[in-house]
């Protein structure tokens, strides 16, 4: 994949070349071993992934194993909105495990209205050539030309996602189609399940971004984990009438049951603000946390960017917690959600 004459990344480096993760094992940071058996094992991955074993057969397109085997290196950190490459910058010396390049953060594309659309590929080039952490970009729901020119950029995640105005009123993109690992956000787990079955390699609470009000990635996550234990004590035919509830494949459902929880990486994403939100999310059994208007839009980005990525490494430990809390300026204003019109809140889009 071109890299734009950029320094490459490991994890850019990584995406062109084979990666066998049939026996690979990682701890993270809340004490979890992950394995390949996190990779959702369907009708459809299985035929996807004997038919793709090597990147060198069809160069295109990469195996979902590999895809979500590259999501696994992601697990215990904190992903960073970043709007230009010094803000890039401040995230990485921050400790981000990576950066979303969009050109507004939430906050901005709430408050200026109008149609939200893919970054320009220049400024998102700018930003991969400063940093050396993985890359990430938005693209509107159900556009995949947008999909298919951020694969061309390089970039190592693309975001599917609901912040941006969507281009498809009925379909997600067929995520399977591409070589890039997909990104995507769930109000449920009939919507993680079914981005997961179009080829998402990566999950995140919808929240609603921009806000500041972590109170609908509490939502979204605990409903996550109550439709997950409903399935881990449900009889076969029970999973047959969740999987017709929530229209979902069956065997990714008895996957899911099986593991209690998500076969892929499952972020926290929507309204994260302070060192206490990313714990929250992470003690509700978030894999990491991304963060949008919450960093760069307080009165200290830098420390409380710092402070962000120390509370979600130290999630269970109060003491830090409270340190890495004290003195970090003034958080954003933020709106409340509870407050907010129907028709203002993002996490309805998709389906």
């Amino acid at each position: 994949m071109a890299t734009n004459g950029s320094t490459v990344s490991p994890f850019r480096y990584s995406k062109t070349t084979d990666m066998d993760t049939t026996n690979a094992s990682t701890t993270t940071s809340n004490g979890h071993s992950s394995t390949a058996s996190e990779v959702p094992i369907t009708a459809a991955s299985t035929k996807q992934t004997k038919n793709l074993q090597s990147t060198t057969s069809n160069p295109s397109i990469q195996s979902f194993a590999v895809k979500a085997g590259l999501a696994q290196m992601l697990k215990g950190g904190v992903i960073m909105d970043v709007v230009d490459a010094a803000q890039a910058r401040i995230a990485e010396e921050a400790g981000a495990c990576a950066v979303m390049a969009l050109e507004r953060v939430p906050a901005d594309i709430r408050k200026d209205g109008g149609v939200a659309r893919m970054s320009d590929p220049s400024m998102i080039q700018e930003i991969m050539r400063t940093v050396t952490i993985p890359v990430m970009a938005k693209a509107r729901i159900g556009h995949f030309v947008e999909c298919q020119i951020l694969q061309a950029v390089g970039v190592d995640y693309i975001d599917e996602s609901e912040v941006l105005t969507p281009a498809d009123p009925v379909n997600h993109v067929d995520k399977n189609a591409f070589n890039t690992p997909f990104v995507c956000g769930c109000r449920d787990l009939g919507e993680a399940l079914r981005r997961i079955s179009e080829g998402a390699a990566m999950i995140r609470t919808k929240g609603e971004a921009g806000t500041g009000d972590v109170v609908e990635a509490v939502r979204h996550m605990q409903t996550v984990n109550a439709q997950i234990a409903r399935a881990s004590s449900a009889s076969d035919s029970e999973l047959r009438q969740m999987a017709r509830e929530l229209e979902v494949d069956l065997a990714l459902l008895k996957q899911t049951a099986q593991l209690k929880r998500l076969p892929v990486v499952n972020f926290a994403a929507g309204g994260i603000a302070t060192p206490a939100d990313a714990a929250l999310m992470m003690q509700m059994g978030c894999d990491g946390v991304f963060v949008g208007s919450g960093i760069f839009k307080s009165g200290d980005a830098a420390k409380r960017a710092k402070a962000i990525v120390q509370a979600t490494t130290h999630y269970n430990d109060p003491k830090v917690l409270a340190e890495v809390s004290m003195g970090l300026g003034e958080a954003m204003v933020g709106i409340n959600c509870d407050k907010m019109a129907p028709e203002e809140k993002y996490a309805k889009r998709g389906w």
